[in-house]
Parts: C-alpha cells; sequence; structure tokens
C-alpha cells in the first residue's frame, strides 16, 4: 500500500461537510459528484470525514408505532398459493426475510438513522475504490490464510470457520488480547479463528470433519482449547459455546445430511436464500432470529449462514459448490466491525446516549433496541449504498452487490485499525451471532 498522500484543502472540501440532519429514506437521491481516490486516501479522509460527536438525536420522520400485527406473513401466503395451485416450493423463489426485517427496524429505529448524503458519498467513494483494487469474488482467495484449493475440503473448512465466525474482541491491549501465533506471526480477531483452524489441520487434528465433533470420545473442549491454543494469557473467547456448536452441527449433519455439508449444499438447488433458510431451520446455532417491539414476525439477521454461503460464492467465483443463481439476496453481515465503518463513513448517525455508550465500551444487551438497531440498520444501509451504485453506474449491474460491499467494508476497516485512524470504538456485545 502507498503512504498516504495529502490532499489540498479544496479537495478536501466535499468531504468536510457539517453533519446532516436525518432525512426520510424515500427522500429522491440526487448525484453527488466523486473524486478518484487512491485506498490511502480513502482512509484517510474517512478518518476526517465524521465529527467526532454528534449533537444532533437522529429522528426518523416516518417512523410509525403501529405494529404489524394484521399484515399477513408474506412467506405463509406463498405456501399456501403454492398448495392450491399444486405445485412444490420453490427454491429458487425463497427469501431470507433479512432485508424485510431490516427495513422494519430501520423503519421503527429511534437511536439509529442513516445520513442519506453521507450513504450517497458513500457509494461512490466505494465503487471508486473497488474499481481501483479490482475488487471481485477472487479477491477472497488472495488472502493470505484463505484456502487456495476448490475442493470439498475446503467447503468443509468455510463451514467449520463460519460456525465459529463470532466474537473475537477483547478488553485486552493489542499485545495482550487473544492471538494465534502461526506462520511466524501473531494473529487477532477473525484471523485467529482462520490461522487456528489452518495450524490445528497441519498438526493432524481433524478440525473441519464433522464425524469428528460427534465423537465424544476424541473431541472435547481441551482439543478445541489446543486448536486455538493463544500466544498469550487470554483464552479465545466463548470456548465452551464454540465447542457446543461444533458439536449441535455435527449432529445435525449426522441426522438430517449423512453427515455431509456438500449434502446440505446440493438440498438448496443452487439458491443462496434456501440454503440460509436450511441452515437457520435445521441448525440452531444459525438462527439469528429475534423478538422485537411492534413485531409479530422476529427480526431475522442471520449473519453467520448468510456468510457461510457468501464464502462459499467468493471462494468458488461463482462456480461449483460457489454456484448460486440468487447470490444478490444476500445483504451484508451484520457483525460489530462494518457498523463502526458506516459511522466512520458519515453514514450511520447514532443517538447521543447510544454514542456515548459505543465511546465508552459499555457492554450493549444482546437482543436489546439498540443493538438490533445497530445490526439491521447497517443492513439497511448497505443495501442503500449498494443500489445507489447501480442507480449512478449502471454498469455496476452483476458486479457488484452486498457480499462484495461488507468484504470491502471490513477489509478497510482493518486497514483503517492498523493506521490508527479509527475515530469511534466498535459497539460491545457478545454473543455467538457474530
Amino acid at each position: 500500500m502507498q503512504p498516504p498522500r495529502f490532499l489540498t484543502p479544496s479537495a478536501l472540501t466535499p468531504f468536510l461537510r457539517p453533519l446532516q440532519p436525518f432525512s426520510s429514506k424515500t427522500q429522491p437521491i440526487t448525484r453527488i459528484s466523486s473524486i478518484p481516490l487512491s485506498f490511502s486516501h480513502f482512509l484517510t479522509l474517512i478518518s476526517l470525514s465524521h465529527p467526532i460527536h454528534t449533537t444532533t438525536t437522529p429522528v426518523n420522520p416516518k417512523m410509525s408505532y403501529s405494529s404489524d400485527e394484521d399484515q399477513p406473513d408474506p412467506e405463509l401466503l406463498e405456501l399456501l398459493r403454492q398448495h392450491l395451485n399444486g405445485n412444490q416450493p420453490s427454491h429458487t423463489a425463497a427469501e431470507t426475510g433479512v432485508l424485510e426485517s431490516a427495513e422494519f427496524v430501520y423503519n421503527h429505529a429511534i437511536d439509529v438513522a442513516l445520513d442519506m448524503r453521507g450513504c450517497k458519498k458513500a457509494a461512490n467513494t466505494i465503487w471508486d475504490q473497488m474499481q481501483q483494487r479490482e475488487y471481485s469474488p477472487a479477491t477472497w482467495s488472495t488472502h493470505e490464510l484463505h484456502p487456495k484449493d476448490k475442493n470439498e475440503e475446503t467447503v468443509k473448512f468455510i463451514f467449520t470457520m463460519d460456525l465459529l465466525n463470532f466474537s473475537f474482541w477483547s478488553e485486552k491491549s493489542e499485545e495482550e488480547r487473544f492471538q494465534v501465533e502461526y506462520r511466524d506471526k501473531r494473529w487477532t480477531g477473525y484471523w485467529s479463528l482462520v490461522a487456528g483452524l489452518q495450524r490445528g489441520l497441519e498438526e493432524g487434528i481433524p478440525i473441519t470433519d464433522p464425524a469428528f465433533w460427534i465423537n465424544n470420545e476424541t473431541f472435547t473442549p481441551d482439543v478445541l482449547r489446543t486448536v486455538f491454543r493463544s500466544a498469550t494469557d487470554e483464552e479465545i473467547p466463548l470456548l465452551q459455546e464454540r465447542f457446543d456448536c461444533l458439536r449441535e452441527a455435527g449432529q445435525v449433519l449426522h441426522e438430517k445430511y449423512d453427515g455431509s455439508v456438500l449434502d446440505l449444499i446440493e438440498e438448496a438447488n443452487g439458491s443462496a436464500a434456501a440454503l440460509v433458510n436450511l441452515l437457520a431451520s435445521d441448525f440452531p446455532c444459525f438462527a439469528d432470529i429475534h423478538a422485537y417491539p411492534g413485531r409479530r414476525q422476529p427480526i431475522r439477521i442471520l449473519k453467520r449462514a448468510q456468510i457461510f454461503v457468501a464464502d462459499l460464492w467468493a471462494c468458488f467465483e461463482g462456480q461449483s459448490y460457489g454456484s448460486f443463481s440468487d447470490i444478490d439476496k444476500i445483504t451484508m453481515f451484520a457483525d460489530y466491525r462494518v457498523p463502526q465503518m458506516l459511522w466512520q463513513l458519515g453514514c450511520l448517525l447514532y443517538g447521543p446516549t447510544l454514542e456515548a455508550a459505543v465511546r465508552e465500551k459499555k457492554m450493549i444487551e444482546h437482543g436489546g433496541e439498540w443493538e438490533m438497531q445497530l445490526r439491521a440498520c447497517s443492513i439497511w444501509c448497505v443495501e442503500l449504498i449498494r443500489r445507489e451504485i447501480i442507480r449512478e453506474h449502471p454498469e455496476a449491474k452483476g458486479k457488484v452487490n452486498a457480499v462484495l460491499i461488507d468484504f470491502f467494508l471490513y477489509d478497510a476497516v482493518k486497514e483503517l485499525e492498523k493506521e490508527g485512524g479509527e475515530r469511534i470504538p466498535h459497539h460491545r456485545t457478545r454473543s455467538i451471532w457474530y
């Protein structure tokens, strides 16, 4: 990466705007001009683009407290129509319900809102950067630790990885936090997970084999502790919960899919949405679904189920085990890093009380309204960014989706972290969902 080159004040002017009041999602989107930026410029600008303190409470003028109690369930209606017409349910017609859930929470949110001008500006900048960096599904495999082979073993690796892809943050310093030592480097965060799995396989532990997970004699919490042994005194967070996820998933695969992840994928018949729904319905540890005030149907977030599909698609570049006819139905993956990046870009706005809690690194209750608003509004935000990219750049259709935008934003926030450019911490919630 080239070192940042400082822009002139006149070049920075379009990006150093005062905080704009929240405007409705139905506001017409107008064209915002953009200037070509290097990735280092991009990181420099986003470190400056959001004010340190928000003084305006975000309020959604379209917010309504009416319940959807009387609204029909679209999935049930579709099944009823198919039954009455004598048709079998179609996997290609499947919907995950994630985007609909996100929009509902966004429409009713009072502590998180979107800055539409920030979203439009981010869309142009993200698209420019993706073009300059030739960002595509193939980028996934260029990461040092991701598998390079395109075979069944890689499918099993990705399934294991996304079963355990949650909650790596630590309150300790960078030197003291959980780290995995592998290939003469120390890895933290998500990469500590990937490094631990790669190291375990090299040491002869069949950690990606579902049959191993259900063997009570050979697979124990101590074995998993060995796989993820730390180079520091801090253990990987939620070790027991990770063990439980593997044991449970192994049992489901054994009982329903002949112990095979490939059989699970085949059952979805090439539909990304159908595979997400199978994971959510058959595997409790993938069922990232939550009750929400004022809504009869639960809110579906499904972060890890969706990212499993996305990782398959990216690793296999839309071919073989990663071939899905409806990959665009996958949304961003609502975690704690991408919302942080969206705030940094000036897309997300936090109410004063929530922002104070995030800055003070207070624990935010899992399943509470703050957490649900952070996650759901991030999903809706990336969806609007995706739509704006395609509206402004018709040539992007078929080349950009929420998956690639999420991957790009995650890579960007990790680069920003390395350069010390974070202007706000990520929110703190400890759970198995992300």
